[in-house]
């Protein structure tokens, strides 16, 4: 049998690392991880949007406000002057009633009179806003598709969007469901995570999972134990969608409804009172002359340990 050369050797490794690249990404994860991502990254591009383009609208404007990003983004590229149209501005905000106030602060404002260089500028970054704010929507739109499609069970006990971070945290559906669920409750808090290590400051109890309702609007004395509820059920239901693939959701989600009210219903564990605190453990090696009587450091060592003399 005749031996390989160098070349047809070269050919083959390539070829198999092609494929395993191919097959590595086959999976629409990956695809939903990367839309995840960026949908959190163009919400804080949006919010610091929405910010500037209210700073700037209320040069001219400040008497108008809008909470909406997309409707001061639409009033700023439809009204730009006092030559105004109530009906526009009706159809630009979707409020009959605050298109009519809009309009008669518009009409008495106290604001900059807009050049038309000034015009166009502020036209356009309003309509790059839009155009933001219009992304955003189709993001969301495919991340609910992809995340009820790929883990519906975990999508039933929270919401597309949470799962869907999760999976961004962990990488992969694989190892997102072979996680523990001190591990999923932890998820997003990874900063407050070393901090606690390393300085011995209070441990996080819980990340991305404060963005649901449930633990968000918890008291602060039993959102821990929510979290925790609802992480040991979010294990379960990530093993069935990622091994399984059966549905289950509505079993865990009755037990997981009990076991919340549970929480709720029971007294708060009482606060230890002043001067009973236990101490905190510091993970920090002490410095300084403390450092040096409790033997850390060069100085402290040589004090213990006594020197060899030779004759």
């Amino acid at each position: 049998m005749p031996k390989e050369t160098f070349e047809e050797m070269r050919e083959k490794m390539l070829a198999s690392a092609k494929q395993g690249i191919k097959s590595a990404y086959s999976s629409e994860e990956y695809a939903l991880i990367q839309a995840m991502n960026a949908y959190l990254e163009t919400t804080k591009s949006m919010n610091l949007m929405y910010e500037r383009l209210t700073e700037w609208y209320g040069i001219y404007f400040p008497e108008i406000r809008m909470t909406s990003p997309k409707s001061l983004a639409s009033l700023a590229v439809i009204m730009t002057g006092k030559d105004a149209d109530q009906a526009r501005i009706a159809d630009a905000i979707g409020d009959e009633g605050k298109a009519k106030s809009v309009y008669e602060k518009a009409m008495s404002t106290i604001g900059r009179e807009m050049t038309d260089n000034e015009r166009k500028a502020l036209i356009r970054f309003a309509e790059m806003t839009n155009d933001t704010i219009s992304a955003l929507e189709e993001l969301e739109v495919y991340i609910k598709y992809a995340a009820t499609k790929l883990m519906p069970n975990a999508t039933y006990l929270t919401d597309e969007k949470i799962a869907a971070e999760l999976l961004s945290k962990a990488g992969s559906l694989e190892r997102l469901a072979t996680m523990p669920a001190s591990t999923v409750q932890l998820l997003g808090a990874e900063k407050a995570l070393f901090k606690h290590i390393k300085f011995g400051s209070k441990p996080p109890k819980y990340g991305v999972l404060f963005k649901f309702p449930a633990i968000g609007s918890a008291g602060r004395e039993m959102r821990g134990r929510i979290a925790r509820a609802y992480a040991t059920k979010l294990c379960t239901a990530l093993k069935a969608d990622y091994f399984t693939k059966k549905f289950i959701a509505d079993q865990l989600k009755k037990t997981l409804d009990e076991t919340v009210e549970r929480i709720r219903a029971s007294p708060p564990k009482p606060k230890p009172q002043a001067g009973q605190q236990e101490r905190r453990f510091d993970r920090r090696r002490p410095q300084g002359h403390e450092g040096r009587q409790m033997g850390h450091g060069r100085q402290g060592r040589d004090r213990q340990r006594p020197r060899r003399r030779f004759n």
